[in-house]
């Protein structure tokens, strides 16, 4: 049911626009795996999907599905099945219905097309809901509708465009656990697009990062938090802290000072970025200049919850750590910092 998707060198413009909305844009997503494409608003992610899936014809480049280029394949041809932030379903079918349509389409009679749609029913745990209709759904089961008529036409490459954005975060969890047992039961290949860098790390084995038409990163999940490519992946991911240097003898030599980097790293001009979550705020002030410890002072402290988000001015460069709130820290306190160097990652200019 799943198969190899590539894409190579896609091109996509459209009349009247200033900017490409993909350019050069490659990719591949292994069978049966989950690769998120994250990006912010207008960058091309749900273009991508279309042209994936036939709804547009990219200018160039190619899309091949296990192996094949589907150039000139028709939409319904392709394999694909296509899941959007709204559901799409037929007001006027019932659940099973709904999900037996492509069976029907295909020619299936309708009794055994209903006992299929049964079962994939089933499968996002919505057994018992065949007879019911759309305007009975609430918005997290009208989801689970639409993922279950994808998968009854068995494509090879399941698009997901933001299908749960719409939805609160309890709901949204229980989709992205559902996802997890749809793939354990049928193992799809899977696109998703969102711009949740926390949807993207829970529900995916890769991430693509996609801005202006351009993909800027391409790795796992952890690649993505803890080696970005470039600096504005890591802005995109989350992070924080970006400070320019030159690696030599070991380390790299910033406002900051000279920080330990790991041994297999470049030596030359980049850019120190860490996680703001690693960078650890040494408990009792000031105290010795422990080493491989920088000091500074506290410009700004917001709590959030569970944790503090501290920024703090070291020298000419500023610095973001958090820190439990019990470890508590006040707008003026000198405190010191210290980067890990297993977390320290240098993105070469």
């Amino acid at each position: 049911m799943s198969a190899d998707l590539v894409l190579d060198g896609l091109d996509k413009r459209f009349p009247g626009s200033p900017t490409p909305a993909l350019r050069g844009f490659s990719l591949t997503v292994a069978a049966g795996t989950c690769t998120a494409v994250l990006g912010p608003s207008g960058s091309g992610k749900s273009t991508l999907l279309r042209v994936i899936a036939g709804l547009e014809e990219p200018d160039a480049g190619e899309v091949r599905i296990d192996g094949t280029d589907v150039a000139g394949v028709a939409a319904e041809h392709r394999g694909v099945g296509m899941v959007f932030q709204r559901s799409l379903l037929f007001p006027h079918l019932t659940i099973l219905d709904n999900v037996a349509f492509s069976d029907r389409v295909s020619g299936m009679n309708r009794r055994a097309a209903r006992s299929r749609a049964g079962e994939y029913l089933e499968m996002v745990q919505l057994q018992g809901f065949g007879d019911r209709r759309v305007g009975e759904l609430s918005g997290g089961q009208e989801q689970r509708v639409a993922i279950a008529r994808a998968l009854a036409a068995e494509p090879a490459v399941l698009l997901l465009d933001e299908p749960f954005s719409a939805l609160d975060p309890a709901l949204r969890s229980d989709m992205h656990d559902l996802l997890d047992s749809v793939r354990q039961a049928v193992s799809p290949t899977i696109v998703l697009v969102t711009h949740d860098r926390d949807e993207a790390a829970r529900a995916s084995d890769r991430i693509a990062l996609l801005e202006h038409g351009v993909l800027l990163h391409e790795g796992t999940v952890l690649d993505a938090y803890r080696r970005p490519q470039n600096v504005r992946a890591s802005q995109i991911m989350g992070g924080r802290n970006a400070v320019p240097g030159v690696v030599r003898d070991g380390s790299h030599h910033s406002a900051l000072g000279a920080v330990p980097v790991p041994l297999d790293t470049p030596t030359g001009s980049g850019t120190l970025v860490i996680r703001q979550e690693d960078v650890a705020v040494l408990d009792g002030g000031v105290g010795p200049a422990d080493t491989g410890s920088i000091a500074g002072v506290v410009e700004s402290v917001r709590v959030t919850g569970a944790r503090s988000e501290i920024a703090v001015r070291c020298g000419d460069a500023l610095l973001h750590a958090e820190a439990p709130p019990t470890q508590r820290c006040q707008l003026g306190d000198r405190i010191r910092l210290m980067l890990p160097t297993t977390a320290v990652h240098i993105v070469a200019d």
